[in-house]
């Protein structure tokens, strides 16, 4: 496992296979990570252990090579995360990538409101998947067809939240913490949170903090990454020219 408190003595093989917990920047997609690992590594077999949005950092397995076979153990690992869900607005993206289409006011929304909707998404819950979502449908992507209009029948999946905090309400945003099962889409909580409140809501922010045992405390970024890797490559070489 290679993280931020990685010493490397010898480098790792990550052909044969390896583990590297990252810290995904915002903008970038889940495969962007997988793309510029393979560059760092020049290895081609690099997968991820769960998809996140672009809109959302935090933690990413990577693995390469045979290590590529634990992916579905990581996958269905529990995943914890932090946000900010904001009322009174939605998107059809239920975040900000796509433009707001509704509006309401939040004159009726009470603090005690809030608390008891936390309620009814706490345990095994029935989810309706995003439409913006890499769900594939005949071979494409839900997003691809969202994205030309097109809407399909997506059936309600059952996920598990075992922990639903609210870390502070400064309406119209509400700062929680999820620990959830895998397949659990936080956007659509956020927009079903805003239905049982009546007055809609979308996901602000998004952070993974964990994943299983796993911390993106202890995860580096792609750049932290690369730099890890060329500076075991400087040293060994300058090492190489001394006792040459």
């Amino acid at each position: 496992m290679i993280t931020n408190k990685s010493k490397l003595e010898i480098m790792p093989n990550f052909q044969e296979g390896e583990t590297i917990l990252i810290d995904k920047e915002l903008g970038s997609t889940s495969f962007d990570v997988v793309y510029k690992i393979r560059k760092i590594t020049k290895v081609k077999k690099v997968g991820h252990a769960g998809t996140l949005d672009p809109l959302a950092t935090g933690l990413l397995i990577i693995c390469t090579g045979k290590m590529t076979k634990q992916i579905s153990q990581y996958s269905n690992l529990d995943k914890t995360y932090t946000g900010i869900i904001t009322l009174g607005k939605t998107t059809p993206s239920f975040d900000l990538e796509t433009e707001f289409d509704s509006e309401k006011p939040l004159d009726d929304i009470k603090v005690d409101n809030i608390y008891q909707a936390r309620k009814e998404f706490l345990g095994a819950v029935k989810q309706q998947p995003p439409i913006y979502s890499a769900i594939k449908h005949k071979g494409k992507t839900l997003y691809s067809l969202a994205r030309k209009g097109i809407d399909v029948e997506r059936q309600p999946r059952e996920v598990f939240i075992s922990e639903f905090e609210i870390l502070n309400i400064d309406l119209p945003d509400i700062y929680f913490k999820i620990t959830c099962s895998k397949g659990t889409y936080i956007r659509a909580l956020a927009n079903d949170f805003g239905k049982v409140l009546g007055c809609g809501a979308y996901l602000k922010k998004l952070r993974r903090i964990k994943i299983g045992d796993f911390l993106v405390s202890d995860a580096l970024s792609v750049d932290g990454f690369k730099k890890m890797i060329n500076q075991f490559l400087e040293l060994n070489y300058e090492n190489i020219l001394r006792y040459s």
